[in-house]
């Protein structure tokens, strides 16, 4: 899972913007816990749970692919 020394792997990359993606969408799906849209499934805070998923992808991508 590791790139040749002295290379970054592109995965890396993709891993930092699915955890600020996530980060910013889960932030915005928080924001709409207190402030809800007029739409009806708005219950069941897709934005939360999509953040999160996004954000631990990412997350999980920048160890898995580190540079060491």
């Amino acid at each position: 899972m590791t790139a040749d020394k002295g290379h970054i792997s592109i995965w890396f990359f993709i891993g930092g913007l699915l955890a600020v993606y996530g980060a910013l969408i889960l932030g915005a799906g928080i924001y709409q816990i207190r402030h809800p849209a007029p739409v009806e499934l708005a219950n069941l805070h897709a934005g939360v749970w999509w953040g999160a998923l996004l954000l631990a992808l990412g997350l999980f991508y920048l160890r898995a692919f580190r540079p060491r």
